[in-house]
């Protein structure tokens, strides 16, 4: 579906959720009820009739946009290209992951040491890898959807491994809302997919909640990470004490 038919749907949902008829949009707009059916069927409308519709229907333009953005198909991962590109280059990976966190380029650039110049071209970069959309006065969109991960045992992992698990656990877990747990458990291939999907819900509920939180200020907000992990394992000092 294109993006216009997606922004269409996405209003007539709004309209619907306002108990907004087309009969009264019509009045409201001055058009005749047969001439906003048609459009709405037709599904394609210029930008200054969108904005027309949202202002008289008390809807936020830049929300029926934004919920159109989000609902478009968009891969759930990255190729194993775009990974290695981005592990070639440490600046265009971090600022890759804050474009996953929906850092403006402001914020990168106030928060590391790279020049607004040097933020550009890794936007530039990641937009020429298909990671994200960059748009006017450097702001972005994702072409990756909220459900994203890294490639399992691809080369950002690889990377995370190498470089940021021991940084990562050599933390206190002490902070206000952290944790650490490793909980040992024997369990029946049933029970470990039972296991693994819970886990993979608790990602969705780690993106609503990201999702949720990206209107408050940025002050507002601290960057946490989540690390789930679940694999048949044994710590090798234990192996070496097997009979």
């Amino acid at each position: 579906m294109s993006s216009p038919e997606l922004i269409v749907d996405v209003l007539r949902a709004e309209l619907r959720a306002a108990n907004l008829t087309y009969k009264t949009l019509a009045e409201r707009i001055d058009m005749s009820e047969s001439s906003v059916k048609r459009m709405f069927g037709q599904k394609d409308m210029p930008l200054s009739r969108l904005a027309q519709i949202c202002q008289a229907a008390g809807i936020a333009l830049e929300d029926v946009l934004r919920q159109a953005a989000d609902a478009r198909p968009r891969p759930d991962a990255l190729t194993l290209p775009q990974e290695t590109s981005l592990v070639a280059k440490p600046r265009l990976l971090l600022v890759a992951i804050c474009c996953l966190g929906y850092w403006s380029m402001e914020q990168i650039v106030d928060t590391y040491r790279l020049t607004p110049a040097e933020c550009v071209g890794c936007l530039a970069e990641l937009d020429r890898l298909g990671i994200i959309d960059l748009r006017p006065l450097n702001r972005y969109t994702l072409r990756v959807s909220n459900a994203f991960h890294w490639l399992p045992d691809g080369p950002v992992q690889h990377y995370f491994r190498e470089q940021i698990v021991p940084d990562y656990f050599a933390g206190r877990f002490d902070g206000p809302g952290e944790t650490l747990m490793c909980l040992p458990a024997r369990l029946s291939p049933g029970s470990a997919a039972e296991l693994a999907h819970k886990i993979h819900q608790l990602a969705g509920e780690l993106t609503r909640l990201h999702r949720k939180d990206r209107r408050l200020p940025a002050d507002e907000r601290e960057g946490m990470t989540l690390l789930v992990g679940l694999r048949s394992w044994e710590f090798k000092a234990f192996t070496a004490l097997r009979r």
